[in-house]
Order: C-alpha cells, then sequence, then structure tokens
C-alpha cells in the first residue's frame, strides 16, 4: 500500500536529516558490542542486523563483539555443571570452558552471522583463535580485606584479559566489505583458551582500528546520575569525578573502564546505549537525540 504524503513526506525529512552524520562517518570503522535484551528479543535482533547492514550499506565499517552470558548459563544448566563468579566474572574452568567456545564461537556467534546475512549483509564470524585474532593472558584476580598483610590471588580458571589484537586480518576483512562478527575467546602463546568480558575485547578492537567510535550497547538507559536521569554528554574528567563520589559504582564500572579506556587510547568517542530500543545503533549514530549516554575526550559543547 502506497505512503500517505505526510507519511512520505516524514521519511524524506528524516532520509534529510541523517545526511550529515552519515557523510561524517562514511569511511569511518564503527566497532558495536552486541549483548543484552537485543540478542534476545526477536524485533531487536532483526533491527540490530538491519542496522549493520545499513551501516555498510552507506560506506560505513561495521565491527560487531558479541557477548553471550544468558546462552553459556542456561546450556551449563541443562548440562548440570555449577555456575559460580567472582568479582561478576564467570569462574571457568576446562569442562566449562568448552561451553563458553560451543555457544560464543558456534551458536551465538553463526546465529548473528546468519542474521545479518539474511537480511542483505556478507559477515564473517571469528574468535580469537581465528589467525590468532584475539591474543590473551590469564587474567589474575585479587582479593584483601583489612586484616590481610597482602593480597590474595585467586585463580578463576581460563578467564583472560587481551594482550593484543590481529589488526590485520581486521582491515583485510573490512577492505573486502565484509561485517567481521567477533566472539570473545582469545588464545595465549601455548595455544590456551580464555573466556574474555565482551565489553573489554570491544574496547580493544576498538583501539586496534583508531575507531571513530566504540558503541556498547546495554540493559539500561545510559549512565545515570544519583536521580536516576540519564547522563547524556560527559568529558573523561566528568566521569573520574562521578567514579569518585560513588554515582558509578557495581556492575556499571567495568563497562565504564573499558570505555575510558578506549578514549583514552585513541578512540574519539565511547556510547553506552540503550539495546532494548529498536534500531538503537541508527538512533545514536544518525540523530541529535541519541539513546544512551557519550563519553568523549573532545571539548564538548555547553
Amino acid at each position: 500500500m502506497p505512503l500517505s504524503r505526510d507519511a512520505a513526506l516524514n521519511v524524506a525529512k528524516v532520509l534529510s536529516e541523517a545526511m550529515p552524520y552519515i557523510q561524517n562517518y562514511v569511511g569511518k570503522t564503527i566497532v558495536v558490542k552486541y549483548g543484552g535484551n537485543a540478542m534476545i528479543d526477536e524485533t531487536l535482533k532483526n533491527a540490530f542486523a538491519r542496522d549493520i547492514v545499513m551501516l555498510k550499506l552507506v560506506g560505513i565499517n561495521p565491527v560487531v563483539v558479541h557477548g553471550g552470558g544468558p546462552q553459556i548459563g542456561e546450556l551449563l544448566e541443562k548440562l548440570k555443571i555449577e555456575s559460580h563468579f567472582i568479582n561478576g566474572m564467570r569462574v571457568t574452568d576446562s569442562a566449562t570452558m568448552d561451553v563458553v567456545e560451543m555457544v560464543l564461537g558456534g551458536q551465538v556467534n553463526k546465529d548473528i552471522v546468519n542474521l545479518i546475512n539474511t537480511n542483505g549483509g556478507r559477515a564473517i564470524g571469528l574468535t580469537g583463535k581465528d589467525a590468532r585474532l584475539i591474543m590473551a593472558k590469564k587474567m589474575k584476580v585479587t582479593h584483601k580485606t583489612p586484616d590481610m598483610e597482602a593480597p590474595e590471588i585467586i585463580d578463576i580458571g581460563h578467564v583472560g584479559s587481551v594482550e593484543r589484537i590481529n589488526r590485520e586480518l581486521l582491515d583485510l576483512l573490512v577492505a573486502s566489505d565484509i561485517i567481521p562478527v567477533i566472539a570473545p575467546i582469545g588464545v595465549d602463546e601455548e595455544g590456551n583458551s580464555y573466556n574474555i568480558n565482551a565489553d573489554l575485547v570491544a574496547g580493544k578492537v576498538a583501539e586496534a582500528l583508531d575507531a571513530e567510535k566504540l558503541l556498547l550497547l546495554t540493559n539500561i538507559a545510559g549512565l545515570l546520575d544519583k536521580q536516576g536521569k540519564v547522563l547524556t554528554g560527559l568529558s573523561l574528567a566528568d566521569v573520574d569525578a562521578l567514579i569518585a563520589d560513588g554515582t558509578i559504582t557495581g556492575g556499571m564500572l567495568p563497562k565504564i573502564d573499558c570505555a575510558l579506556e578506549a578514549v583514552r587510547n585513541g578512540v574519539k568517542r565511547a556510547h553506552i546505549i540503550d539495546g532494548r530500543v529498536a534500531h538503537a545503533t541508527m538512533l545514536e549514530l544518525f540523530t541529535n537525540e541519541g539513546v544512551g549516554t557519550l563519553i568523549t575526550n573532545e571539548k564538548l559543547k555547553a
């Protein structure tokens, strides 16, 4: 059924307003960490895939890094393997690591690749083991109480941090108009596998590619102040102050730390956006309003 004249004019207006944003990002790399509700809800999944395909079609280079914690937990439960967490990180023994690789590198990664390709894109799925994309090392976790003379080192198994990213491989894929979809599994020099936080991997990929933007999809509206209001534009100094006064605490701290480190190491802007909003990626990139919190090293307008 044809659009009414008013509806057609509204579509034209939206496209016209998006044009300067599109022009600004053509040829630039945008790294998107995909997780939360956007990975579960069918409407949001399809909206995300269409957003990624649209970015590529207008000349922007999206790189996707995904999580999959709930899917890992679900399979572990089915296999009757207990899950334990320390400081918010899943303790990953050898049996759990096998499940992590099956879920992240197999099921979740290929589902995302298939969804993007079904919507007209050309995506390829990767883990850190492919061409040693993500070189990792074992993460050390320490615990200290006031009565302890020295901190205790806790072994949480195959949990890693990023040593380096194989930029050459990603540059080759991007230059071939292929959308990389990366599962956050790393490997060390001895070939040992590591489960790595997806936000951390996304930040390191953005740094390695000198990305224009890092987008972190979450299940909240953005970074909130103490009154529950979304904070929209923040400088690095603003974020440091919010951490110091206790506004930013708990589970948001690792995500913020990832965004801060990326911006400090050359990524122009990091955004924590509401993945529960359909087409959140395009709304953040191509409209003035956005749907989350911006963190930047640039001087913000008053």
